[in-house]
């Protein structure tokens, strides 16, 4: 049976994560459904760390049972769709590829999954059906990390024309599937809509994915990392639907809650501790420290905003060193890598401000509106003053007959040689009986007509 890569070699983090999580780490795996692929098994022993019955955890008779049963119900549902194909009915065909794309996705097998189920949609007899078709289509893309496909999906179950029970039942989970493609695409704000509007009543319903925790963690996350401190209050802290969300995750709501109160260092300590908790997330690791610089630098350029002069020493003991710091350091060295952090944010253009090295201060560029007014008047007068002297110019050029016309247009009904004169039908001048005039204002066809009847 041809396998994919598996997934611990297509996606290599790199990432050991040396604190002990705030999670139990039974009850956390209680909430998803995982895929027996034994192709995983060894991979997943082979990278545990040392320590004692190292032995014990690779059970290779059952590594080699599992796959001998995995081959056998594949080709037990590869015959029975084989003679559903023979008998004809469509209904039976249908489910005998759903049947087998579920096995491929159960083992692990993912690409033949997607071919199976790509294979239901030319079955399919309803709205229904073809909504269920994506939603299983997206589930596998999920796995091989295609956003794309993923993104492609959502939106073709979007123009389904389904029951209106039916689109209920399934916005939860077009939400999830669509905040979870942006999410990982470092679309945070579009992310952070999608987790926010979805329906409390996803439930359990779609825990081969995402949970209900995950949305709470994952929507708060990208609201933090993208949304003002107006938006978090308005769309997140006072959304009726998404309260639900934080309840399961209260640590969530107090990190937003701060970040707003503009208690920074509390937001930021709130997010350090569960930082080990996310790095164990597949979804939510290779994000981590983009999402948690994107808050520090959120939260460095706003304590900064109403003051005109802070001292570098205040903002340091307020921030601290950044955590993606390796290794033990000292007060030196934390103050240069702070100092590092500053200056980069001013290249940026994020932190309109220069640092006074002598003094130990960080200063708000001054600006002066009313220079900036006048400056803009002028230039508004200048920008007027220049485009009314072009207009000037080109009336001149029209008087004097400068003027450069473009080349007329052909008639359409014949005699390619000659013209309209596009101001003398303007004019009028032309009566009804009277053709088309030449150059000179010579009447081509009243000269024809004469040559005739002298001829």
């Amino acid at each position: 049976m041809a396998k994919d890569v598996p997934l611990g070699e297509q996606y290599n983090y790199g990432v050991v994560v040396k604190e002990a999580p705030n999670f139990d780490l039974a009850a956390y795996i209680s909430n998803y459904k995982g895929l027996p692929d034994p192709t995983l098994y060894p991979l997943a022993c082979a990278n545990f760390p040392t320590g004692k019955n190292l032995d014990n955890l690779l059970d290779p008779l059952w590594a080699a049972q599992q796959e001998k049963k995995n081959n056998a119900e594949t080709a037990r549902m590869e015959n029975e769709l084989k003679g559903y194909k023979n008998n004809l009915i469509k209904e039976s065909i249908r489910m005998g590829n759903e049947d087998l794309g579920t096995h491929y996705y159960t083992i692990g097998d993912l690409n033949n999954a997607v071919k199976a189920y790509s294979r239901m949609r030319d079955y399919c007899t309803t709205a229904a059906h073809i909504a269920s078709t994506a939603f299983r289509i997206i589930a596998v893309a999920i796995e091989q990390r295609n956003w794309l496909a993923v993104q492609s999906q959502v939106h073709k179950v979007r123009n389904i024309q389904l029951k209106p029970e039916e689109s209920a039942r399934n916005q939860p989970k077009i939400q999830a599937a669509m905040g979870l493609q942006q999410m990982s695409t470092f679309d945070y704000h579009e992310a952070a809509i999608s987790f926010i509007n979805t329906d409390p009543s996803l439930g359990d319903t779609y825990r081969d994915v995402v949970t209900s925790n995950d949305i709470a963690v994952y929507g708060g996350l990208c609201a933090l990392a993208s949304m003002s401190r107006a938006e978090l209050q308005s769309k997140v802290l006072e959304n009726s639907n998404f309260r639900n969300f934080l309840e399961l995750e209260p640590h969530i709501r107090r990190a937003i809650t701060f970040f707003c109160g503009s208690k920074y260092s509390q937001c930021l300590d709130i997010l350090e501790s569960y930082r080990a908790d996310y790095l164990l997330d597949i979804y939510l690791q290779p994000l981590v420290a983009d999402i948690y610089k994107r808050v520090r630098t959120k939260s460095i350029v706003q304590y900064f905003q109403p003051f005109s002069k802070v001292t570098l020493a205040s903002m340091e003991k307020m921030f601290g060193t950044p955590t993606h710091s390796s290794g033990a350091i000292n007060a030196a060295e934390a103050r240069r890598v702070f100092l590092d952090e500053i200056i980069a944010l001013i290249d940026d253009g994020r932190l309109d401000a220069r640092i006074d090295m002598e003094s130990g201060v960080l200063e708000a560029v001054q600006h002066n509106h009313r220079a900036e007014a006048q400056q803009s008047a002028l230039d508004m007068v200048e920008a007027f003053v220049r485009e009314a002297r072009m207009k000037l110019i080109r009336l001149q050029v029209v008087n004097a007959g400068l003027e450069v016309k473009p080349p007329s247009k052909k008639k359409g009904w014949g005699m390619e040689n000659e013209s309209w004169d596009d101001s003398d039908v303007a004019s009028g001048d032309h009566s009804a009986q009277s053709g088309p005039l030449g150059p000179g204002g010579r009447d081509i066809m009243g000269s024809i007509l004469a040559a005739r009847k002298g001829g």
